[in-house]
Parts: structure tokens; C-alpha cells; sequence
């Protein structure tokens, strides 16, 4: 049997599978956007009984997660969700002890089909709309686990009552599976993952960083509030945690370990491969609001006999910055920070108009002026501001190129200390006005 991945219209029927909600669009009545579905809220029940869905966890712009009831839903398309006439609640959405997230919390968990004791997994939660317009979650799908690796499972679509285990998964601490979670994740980009994780119980939060490889959890890490990333480096072992600091960025691993205890920081790096940890071991004497904090020691450097097409090549990359990939810049070797003399930078916009076999030193920017390691975020912020840059060097007393500081990095150090959780706009109105619909009728 098919796992159940379809959508339908509500108007249609009154069932709909919650994994394929995730991410959809939300919609008022007259096509104003309102945001998109994270998750679903459904309320624990004390009697056994089907759990009533609530609502949904809706996501706005401006990354702040708010809730929306399901009696204003009226419609779940294949790729939108459609609300009714009403006022949208422009609050932080935060969970209470007598709700559970179906995505986060209840899909994924080990359960046991009543009738036969079979260990399965439940892989996603029918929600069904009862005659007196409340949602509930009527149905379970849920896959055998048959101990064979490489083999999956038949899906079975089941009565709520004819599942052990779900409901309390979470409140009895059992561990959860996280195959479903990540699936869902694995579409969503790594700001987006943060996002969803940083809702999460700890627990929760926990197995499904377990579950990432290396080079994803770095990526989401990064993205992360700093007590949820201290708290995942704490929870971490040593050597796993050693090994997502070495898949970051150099810049965001030292922001990282200079939050930590003096003895953590220094078990950490000495776990790192020492080129991994060298870069980071620089960045660490310097403060965080100067230009050599809030640098990457992993700039795009050629040297002066380099031909553009070489230089455009390197920019290529998909895995590097879009700041980083701005600017190239020209040194004499070596090439790894810290350089050789640093000769000048040479613009994207300007290679793109070089002939591929000129050398790059044709086309030096020697004009720009360069950051001193010492520059505070405010003699950063006017140079930036000042030069219209993305993307500007840092040299030392001897001239030489020891980083560069994208405007990424220098947004996260101007913004708010809680902008990743939801903290931009700093006021509800603010919020409102920047989606579009406010506490107006939506």
C-alpha cells in the first residue's frame, strides 16, 4: 500500500495527511499571504481519545511563528492553505504542556499495532474535520518495522485506537525515530531547519541533530540562537561536536567556542584537526566587534598571474557565500591567510567584463581602501556603508590580507541578540505592518 502523501481539498472531504502541510502556503480570504505551515498543533487528551488538532504554526516573513486557529481553515489545496474572515493573532507562538506538535513531536515515533504487537513507526497523522467543523486526528499511518536492513515495511492506515504509544512518545522520553522529520527537512534550507529545531522540545531537538551528518547540522548550527547552540554542543559528544565545528565556518566555529567555558573551548580545538583549528585558534584573539571578530579567514585570494577565467572559476562555487563570492583578491603567496602582500581586489562585476585569458592584475582595484583587524563594528559599518560593499578586506600592520568581512556577518552583530528566534520586528505592530495584515481582518 502507498504511504499517504496526497492532499485534498477540504471542501471535497474531511480528511488531510499532516506531513504534506509542511511548508505550504497560508492564505486570507482576499489572497493576502500570511505566512507557511511549520506544524500542527493538536491537544493531548487524557481519555484515550483521538487528540482535537488545534491549529496551525505558522511561519511569517519576518521569521516570527504565530498560531493559527483551525476553525479559520476553509481550505487545504495541494500547495495552500485558505483561512476564513477574521483577526490574525500576531504573537509568538509558544507551546504549552498539554499540546503536542504532530510534526515535531509525534511523527517518527516507535509504536505497536495493537492487534498484532507488530513494532512499527509512525510516519504521518490523518486529520479529519468532524461534523461539528473541529479537527481531530482520527487516523494513524504507520509502517512495520521489519528488522532487516534495507527492507521497508508495509503502511497501514489505522484508527487512533488501534496504536500504542504515540501520544506518549514524548512525555515518557522513549526515543523517536527522525526519518520522517528529516525528509521534511530535507527540502527546507538550513535558516528554515534552525527555525523548526529551535521550536522543538529539547529532546526532540536533540535526536534530530544526532540524525544529521556533519556538513547539515554545521550548516543549521550556524543558524541556530547561541543557547540552543551551546546547548547542542553540551549535549553533543566530544568528538561529534569537534567534528560539526570543523564543518563550519571558521568564523561562526570561533563565535561558537568563544561562548563557552575556558576548559570546553580548549578539549574542542584540540579535538579539531589542526588545520581546521588553526584558522579558528586566530580568530579567537581577536574581540568579537572588530573587524578581525567578525572576519572569515577563508576569502577567495589568487595571486597576480592568475587569469580571470581562473578567478571566475573559484566564484563559481556553490558551497561559497554569496558575500564571498563578490570579490576576489589579489596576493602575492602564499595564498592562504595570512598571505603574501596584498596587491588589491577585483570585483565580480569587473571579471565579467575581462576577456577569460587576462590576468586578473589587469583589472586590480587598487583604490579600495582595507580594514585594520582593529576597526569596531561602527568604523565597519560607515566603511561599508561608505564603499557600497558586500564584501571588504582586512589586512594587518605588514600588509597582508588575513580575512574579510561580508555583510552577513556584519548584519548578525548589528541586529537584536534575539533576531534568530523571532525577535525582528521588536514589536508586535511592527510585525504586522511589515506582513501586510496586522491584527486587521485577514
Amino acid at each position: 500500500m502507498p504511504a499517504p502523501t496526497s492532499l485534498i481539498s477540504v471542501a471535497g472531504t474531511t480528511r488531510v495527511f499532516a506531513a504534506r502541510m509542511a511548508g505550504l502556503a497560508v492564505f486570507g480570504p482576499d489572497g493576502e499571504s500570511i505566512g507557511r505551515v511549520r506544524d500542527v498543533v493538536a491537544g493531548l487528551r487524557a481519555d484515550h481519545q483521538p487528540p482535537r488538532v488545534l491549529g496551525l504554526v505558522t511561519e511569517m516573513a519576518t521569521r516570527r511563528r504565530i498560531f493559527v486557529p483551525m476553525l479559520r481553515v476553509t481550505g487545504i489545496e495541494a500547495n495552500a492553505v485558505m483561512l476564513s474572515t477574521g483577526t490574525v493573532n500576531m504573537r509568538q507562538f509558544h507551546q504549552r504542556p498539554n499540546e503536542i506538535l504532530v510534526l515535531g513531536q509525534l511523527l517518527d515515533a516507535r509504536v505497536t499495532v495493537a492487534a498484532s504487537e507488530t513494532p512499527a513507526v509512525l510516519i504521518d497523522a490523518a486529520l479529519e474535520q468532524t461534523r461539528t467543523r473541529d479537527w481531530r486526528i482520527g487516523k494513524l499511518a504507520v509502517r512495520e518495522r521489519t528488522g532487516r536492513l534495507g527492507r521497508r515495511g508495509p503502511v497501514q492506515v489505522l484508527e487512533w485506537d488501534q496504536v500504542n504509544g504515540p501520544a506518549v512518545a514524548e512525555l515518557t522520553g522513549q526515543p523517536q525515530d527522525v526519518n520522517q522529520l528529516l525528509t521534511v527537512f530535507d527540502t527546507m534550507r538550513a535558516v528554515d531547519v534552525a527555525s523548526a529545531l529551535h521550536e522543538l522540545p529539547t529532546k526532540r531537538r536533540h535526536e534530530v541533530a544526532e540524525a544529521l551528518d556533519d556538513e547539515r547540522l554545521a550548516d543549521v548550527v550556524e543558524e541556530l540562537p547561541e543557547d540552543d547552540q551551546k546547548d547542542l554542543v553540551e549535549h553533543l559528544h566530544e568528538e561529534r561536536a569537534a567534528d560539526m565545528l570543523e564543518a563550519m565556518n571558521p568564523d561562526d566555529a570561533a563565535d561558537l567556542l568563544a561562548e563557552l567555558a575556558e576548559g570546553d573551548k580548549e578539549r574542542l580545538l584540540e579535538l579539531m584537526s589542526p588545520e581546521e583549528s588553526a584558522p579558528v585558534k586566530r580568530l579567537l584573539e581577536y574581540s568579537f566587534d572588530t573587524a578581525g571578530g567578525l572576519m572569515t579567514p577563508e576569502p577567495v585570494v589568487v595571486g597576480p598571474d592568475a587569469t580571470v577565467a581562473e578567478a571566475l572559476a573559484m566564484v563559481r562555487n556553490p558551497e561559497l557565500p554569496v558575500g564571498l563570492a563578490s570579490m576576489v583578491f589579489v596576493c602575492r603567496p602564499p595564498s592562504e591567510t595570512p598571505t603574501g602582500r596584498y596587491l588589491g581586489c577585483v570585483h565580480i562585476q569587473r571579471l565579467l567584463r575581462e576577456p577569460p585569458s587576462t590576468l586578473v592584475a589587469g583589472a586590480l582595484d587598487t583604490d579600495l581602501a582595507s580594514l585594520p583587524s582593529t576597526a569596531t563594528l561602527t568604523e565597519v559599518t560607515r566603511y561599508f556603508a561608505a564603499y557600497n560593499l558586500v564584501c571588504g578586506p582586512v589586512l594587518d600592520d605588514q600588509e597582508h590580507l588575513i580575512g574579510a568581512v561580508t555583510v552577513d556577518d556584519l548584519l548578525d552583530h548589528l541586529l537584536p541578540e534575539n533576531w534568530r528566534e523571532g525577535g525582528l520586528p521588536d514589536s508586535e505592530e511592527t510585525a504586522a505592518a511589515a506582513e501586510g495584515t496586522g491584527d486587521a481582518d485577514a
